[in-house]
């Protein structure tokens, strides 16, 4: 068994409120703060300055400035134009950015030391220009979980106004050991509407999952519902606003992807695996440039496969991605490339609380050299796992591993590890 210290970080919101004369304190180090970073996220990405460099070149100067602000907002502001600066370049090698310079919009004010503030029960404490000012908030679960479960407080502070209300934004952390396996893996092809899961132990094809999201649809019928929404129609209307706001495509989408998670750690935690994914945001993007139809384009700027990866990667699990490249297109098991899949349609009757309802699962079957029919999916899931487990990284089935005697097992993510049918890996004449 191998063993991984991994770091996780949670960033709580919380909402308060504060008096008038110290909104009054708090807009004043905002229009300082603006000011400071423009200036200090445009020399960061002409030089390419560190926090150091910054330190340096900008500390006295706005000291002299602003004599009464806290010395650590001028520290924070360090870190904040670091990180932009950085995603500026990121961002201007793939072609993303409209201007020369980057443009600070939002602010969000950073408090880079727990020497200027203090966390007490529903308030807040924060040293400004003013003397300390206090911002109550409301407390809730998801704090008390942080709070009293071993997370760690960190002693950066971040908070911007709303209107009369002041969101708070505290960072925790956590490290966790994590126990894995190299020979047993779990391998993840996330698709449209689908997470197929190939699950080895010890370099054998044991089980394989198939998870139906439905994102896919659910990103369908909600761009629809828009269209009829605002057809003929300005969005700045008040009426057409309301309505937008009360879609709920966002929420319905976090909680499956969540729940998808939540089934694929279960899995990584029961056979001591690695999750073994797709390079999903290269394919993702190869995709976008590829498109010329916004509508399309619109579905695979919507897809979550990357949201579905990063939720991954903020868990206790050790994941790994390897390229996707013909993963879908080559025999497991000869290596061999398909050259025909045959779309096929199963619908299969599920039980509900009130009513059984019917599932149309879509299939693109194609016949291997050995005999056996397997879904396009599943052969994708099985050579990313094969292409991690392998030496020379080529998607080759081992000797060992018998795929005639599994069967894939159809699951919502709703109802968990509980698999609603059983389909068979099937093995032709």
């Amino acid at each position: 068994m191998n063993k991984q210290l991994k770091t996780l970080k949670r960033i709580v919101v919380l909402e308060g409120w504060t008096n008038r004369y110290s909104r009054q304190a708090l807009r004043e180090i905002t229009k300082a703060y603006r000011e400071m970073l423009q200036e200090m996220v445009e020399y960061a990405v002409e030089y390419k300055a560190s926090r150091a460099t910054l330190h340096k070149v900008f500390y006295h100067k706005f000291r002299e400035k602003y004599p009464r602000l806290p010395t650590r907002i001028i520290k924070g502001c360090y870190r904040d134009a670091v990180r932009r600066a950085r995603s500026f370049r990121e961002l201007k090698k793939k072609g993303l950015v409209k201007t020369d310079k980057p443009v600070v919009r939002k602010v969000t004010i950073i408090y880079s030391d727990s020497q200027d503030w203090r966390l007490g029960d529903g308030v807040i404490e924060l040293r400004t220009h003013r003397g300390w000012v206090k911002i109550h908030y409301r407390s809730h679960k998801q704090l008390h979980r942080y709070l009293y479960n071993g997370w760690k407080l960190s002693s950066e502070l971040r908070l911007k106004l709303g209107g009369k209300k002041v969101i708070v934004y505290l960072t925790f952390t956590k490290n966790f050991e994590v126990v894995y396996s190299p020979s047993n893996v779990v391998a993840v092809d996330v698709n449209e509407n689908n997470v197929t899961l190939a699950v080895f132990r010890d370099k054998k094809l044991c089980k394989v999952y198939r998870i139906e999201t439905g994102l896919g649809r659910i990103v369908i019928s909600y761009a629809e519902r828009r269209k009829r929404m605002t057809r003929d129609k300005s969005t700045k209307t008040r009426n057409v606003r309301k309505a937008l706001r009360k879609l709920r495509e966002k929420v319905r989408k976090r909680d499956i992807i969540y729940k998808t998670a939540k089934i694929i750690e279960e899995l990584a935690i029961r056979n001591n695996a690695i999750i073994v994914t797709g390079n999903v945001r290269r394919g993702k993007r190869k995709l976008v440039e590829k498109t010329r139809k916004s509508a399309l384009r619109h579905r695979i700027h919507q897809w979550s496969v990357s949201a579905i990866v990063e939720t991954l990667n903020n868990k206790p699990l050790h994941v790994v991605e390897v390229s996707e490249a013909y993963t879908s297109s080559i025999d497991p098991f000869t290596g061999r490339r398909i050259h025909k899949f045959t779309p096929s349609m199963t619908r299969i009757a599920v039980r509900g609380r009130r009513r059984i309802k019917t599932i149309e699962i879509q299939l693109r079957l194609a016949k291997l050299e050995n005999g056996l029919l397997l879904d396009r999916d599943v052969i994708g899931a099985i050579n990313i796992g094969l292409k991690y487990l392998s030496s020379d990284g080529r998607g080759v089935a081992f000797p060992s591993t018998e795929p005639h005697e599994v069967r894939v097992k159809l699951m919502n993510p709703h109802q968990g590890l509980t698999p609603l049918t059983e389909l068979e890996i099937t093995k032709t004449n």
